[in-house]
């Protein structure tokens, strides 16, 4: 289109200024609604985010559908939690996608764990009479509060390069979370100190990140091995052990099942919480920072601690 003129110099300026042209907002796909918080985060109203696995699905087993390969055939970033935690159900449906910008290896494609803290790393060869083991390590260390920093920088690099142009509001959003966490963190170890100590019993090995940055201790797991269904003489042995030692509660997954769990509660007496191992796992959390609250907040609940 050619203008000229005054006139024309300014329709051309009101076009450039038109939202309509503005530049399109960025495309992130997360593969688990934990990570989306934080990108949405980080992009502001800079991206558009969009997750796949929710969070009161188990993240090991996400179902893949069609549908998932639409949204990652469409997105300039992909986000994934890593070390192994999606590998029965992501890879082809990212190859699936005929994506080049979000192959693994690509500028698009992120894997946040390796910004974070990694716990529980295997030493020894992995065999599967050990059950489902990580030999990657723990992949559920979003839990740490601690992690979130590194892996909201890590976002924050992956949008600067997906859409250069925006790298300062990248930055400023990241530093805004970060100074928000900081507060934060200060504040529930301040609040829940009181949790320190607390010895519990879960359902899968979820927690070693949350517990180990509240001072809380796992005694046990109701999978007598990670992935393994609980078996009657593990119940058993389990149910003799809570009544012999301090266990201050029994918790599950909202995405197990509920009736070993009950059992084991109105056999010991110890009550049982549902605790939220990722955003969305209960209608309750609603982001990054409801993952904590809402946690921190059903522990105390149970436990009858009293908080200042």
């Amino acid at each position: 289109m050619r203008v000229q003129g005054p006139f024309g110099a300014a329709l051309l300026a009101a076009l450039v200024a038109s939202p309509g042209l503005a530049a399109a907002a960025v495309n992130v796909v997360a593969s688990t609604e934990d990570l989306a918080s934080l990108a949405s985060e980080v992009g502001g109203d800079k991206v558009k985010v969009d997750f796949i696995g929710r969070g009161y699905q188990d993240p090991h087993f996400v179902e893949a559908k069609p549908s998932f390969i639409l949204k990652l055939a469409r997105a300039d970033l992909l986000v994934v939690v890593g070390r192994e935690l999606e590998i029965g159900w992501l890879p082809p449906l990212i190859l699936q996608s005929r994506n080049g910008k979000i192959q693994v290896g690509a500028s698009g494609y992120l894997d946040a764990s390796l910004s974070a803290k990694i716990l529980e790393i295997p030493t020894v060869q992995i065999t599967r009479a050990m059950g489902d083991v990580h030999p990657l390590g723990n992949p559920h260390y979003w839990l740490d509060p601690d992690n979130g920093r590194p892996i909201a920088k890590a976002i924050a690099e992956g949008l600067e390069k997906a859409d250069p142009s925006r790298a300062a509001a990248y930055r400023a959003n990241l530093e805004a979370f970060v100074a928000k966490l900081d507060v934060k963190i200060a504040e529930w170890k301040r609040t829940y100190a009181p949790l320190r100590g607390l010895r519990i019993v879960t359902y899968h090995n979820s927690w070693p990140y949350f517990t180990a940055a509240f001072g809380i201790e796992v005694a046990d797991w109701l999978e007598p091995k990670p992935g393994v269904k609980p078996s009657p003489s593990h119940v058993s042995a389990l149910i003799a052990k809570i009544k012999e030692q301090k266990i201050a509660f029994v918790a599950r997954e909202p995405y197990f099942e509920s009736r070993t769990p009950s059992l084991i509660s109105r056999q010991t007496g110890v009550p049982l919480v549902v605790l939220s191992p990722s955003v969305g796992g209960v209608p309750e959390v609603k982001d990054y920072f409801g993952l904590f609250e809402y946690n921190l907040s059903a522990i105390a609940k149970t436990a009858g601690r009293s908080l200042p």
